[in-house]
């Protein structure tokens, strides 16, 4: 099972805050990535299963005359590989954050594209907002000079507080910078 969300970090079912990664070059990084429990090997495991047991079944009734069950069974082994694939491919997004003296960067990469932001540090707002309603999740946002970037749209409730505590004490407030060491 994969660890949790700060690369490098064991992270216990507490879902404690990420803490940032000390680089040799002194900037403090974020390594975000969403939980993924399966591997590609145990993914074609799964789908290997639930083939088998849908085609069982179909088969036993193939074999009575209800031969048009076939099909159907394929339609669903069909869906669930399409279903498997796509949760595979949201595995793979990753979020960096990197803190310097001078700057605040997001690397972003999904499947799709990649995109990268940098805010001067002395600037920058780390911003929780509430949900809008009680079923969706909180969005925490990195904002400075009208520019605004998300981050860890993947990570649960406390992940996404946790992580914004930790930005907010190496950011500091706008127009206050505390030391990173």
């Amino acid at each position: 099972m994969n660890p949790g969300i700060a690369q490098g970090i064991a992270m216990e079912p507490s879902l404690a805050p990420p803490a940032p990664i000390l680089g040799a070059d002194g900037v403090r990084r974020f390594e975000l990535r969403p939980r993924c429990s399966l591997t590609p090997r145990t993914a074609r495991l799964f789908i290997a299963s639930m083939a088998a047991g849908s085609f069982t079944v179909a088969g036993f009734f193939a074999l009575q005359g209800f031969w048009p069950i076939l099909p159907f069974a394929g339609a669903e082994i069909a869906l669930l590989t399409w279903a498997v694939r796509a949760s595979m491919r949201k595995g793979q997004e990753r979020e960096t954050i990197a803190i310097t003296d001078e700057t605040v960067s997001i690397h972003s990469r999904t499947a799709q594209n990649e995109r990268r932001s940098v805010f001067p540090r002395h600037w920058v707002k780390v911003k929780l907002h509430a949900p809008l309603t009680a079923l969706h999740p909180s969005r925490l946002i990195l904002e400075s000079s009208g520019r605004a970037c998300e981050v860890g749209r993947f990570l649960t409730e406390d992940e996404r507080r946790g992580l914004a505590v930790r930005l907010k004490q190496l950011v500091g407030n706008v127009n206050e910078s505390p030391a990173l060491r």
